[in-house]
């Protein structure tokens, strides 16, 4: 049984990861644009989708419909791709803590509250990061959370 749960864990994470990411993709090329006059979003949608290669099977999660609030206002800092940066600085985290061979292990965690949950805007967040990690944030412990890495290139 619990084989089988672990298995479904990474069920439809590819799809849903291209799914996500392709808004992502489109809300970072839609703050590109430099001129609205006359703009077609569903021209625009079309052409970006098929230069990125979007896949057939897949539609996007969300459409440019959905993204007001990013061009609401200056008060929203942050696009759409950040909700998957957040899931690559959680997982790095958290892979932190499992290098130590104990997930509660209190000098990591001394380490994390003290470069990353209160440190707030004392330095840019990616060097804190650093401070925290020794390194930049590395994607690859989201994919292996997402089990979109083979298993033998999991560390």
């Amino acid at each position: 049984l619990l084989k089988k749960l672990k298995a479904a864990k990474s069920f439809n994470q590819g799809f849903e990861t291209i799914e996500y990411t392709s808004c992502a993709l489109l809300d970072m090329l839609l703050h590109q644009v430099d001129d609205y006059d006359d703009f077609d979003i569903a021209k625009f949608e079309k052409e970006q989708l098929a230069r990125l290669g979007m896949p057939q099977g897949i539609v996007m999660r969300h459409r440019p419909a959905h993204f007001l609030h990013l061009f609401a206002s200056t008060s929203y800092a942050a696009g759409y791709y950040v909700y998957l940066w957040a899931e690559v600085l959680d997982a790095d985290a958290y892979a932190a803590f499992k290098e130590t061979g104990n997930v509660f292990d209190p000098a990591t965690a001394e380490r994390i509250r003290k470069y990353v949950y209160s440190a707030g805007n004392k330095e840019a967040p990616d060097e804190l990061f650093r401070k925290f990690r020794g390194r930049d944030p590395d994607i690859k412990y989201m994919l292996e959370k997402k089990g979109l890495v083979p298993q033998e290139a999991q560390v």
